[in-house]
């Protein structure tokens, strides 16, 4: 029903699309593709790459800021805006607030917010960062309380797996014994190689990573994203995780 379908031609999905439409339709995607993605330099800040001769650099870490940039482009095209237009806005992009978003620290290490708080939504994050780590992948995360038990030792497992060290804390514990929602989390871990700590208090589980930091460490704090607060037992506290960085980096 489209006059034009931009269409990512790596994902089986996409490829079904476009087989089913008739409408002049543009791939994108890292290799075969009428919008490809050369030279791609995956960094702890954001992407470089090389499209259709033009540079383009995202500052939105990740493999996934690769595709959706080349969906960008191949939107902006057809709607007659030109190739260095679209480069110096993608330039300018600073991504949506806690989907890998990068915290400032001023270090030799770097801090990502994210919300993953599902196994598929952990997964994801720490393979993308494990692709641009220099350093140790390290993760910080809990389960919501009231929620979906079953999941818990799954994202256990994974953060076991994906990580070199883990730091189990809590998330919005609601109703729930936080203690009990990290017995199940480590039931999952026991089954994975990673190194991990269990720290109770979120607050102090952030100090922890950051003041145990190395060089060139990413620290993915996962689970609260853009939330800036926390939910407890009998009431919601205010809980903003880049003003907890900020306040632990102005006393290390």
């Amino acid at each position: 029903m489209c006059k034009y379908g931009i269409i990512n031609n790596d994902d089986e999905g996409g490829k079904i699309i476009a087989k089913g439409t008739n409408c002049d339709i543009t791939t994108y995607g890292i290799n075969d593709a009428n919008i490809c993605a050369s030279g791609i330099v995956a960094q702890s800040t954001g992407v470089e790459f090389t499209c259709l001769g033009q540079k383009i650099k995202l500052g939105i870490p990740g493999k996934f800021s690769v595709y959706n940039a080349l969906a960008a482009i191949g939107i902006c095209s057809k709607l007659d805006v030109s190739l260095p237009v679209i480069a110096s806005a993608l330039k300018k992009a600073n991504g949506v607030k806690g989907r890998v978003e990068v915290v400032p620290t001023e270090r030799d290490f770097t801090i990502l917010i994210d919300y993953a708080h599902t196994p598929d939504g952990l997964k994801n994050v720490l393979q993308s960062v494990r692709a641009f780590a220099e350093g140790r992948v390290v993760v910080l995360f809990g389960c919501g309380g009231d929620r979906d038990t079953g999941k818990r030792p799954q994202m256990g497992k994974i953060a076991g797996e994906l990580a070199d060290f883990c730091i189990v804390t809590s998330d919005n514990p609601r109703t729930e014994e936080p203690a009990a929602i990290i017995r199940d989390i480590l039931a999952g871990m026991k089954e994975a190689t990673a190194e991990y700590i269990v720290l109770e208090n979120r607050r102090s589980a952030i100090e922890y990573a950051i003041k145990h930091a190395k060089p060139k460490d990413v620290i993915v704090l996962a689970g609260k994203g853009h939330e800036t607060y926390q939910i407890l037992a009998n009431k919601t506290i205010h809980f903003d995780e880049r003003e907890v960085v900020a306040e632990v980096l102005s006393i290390r």
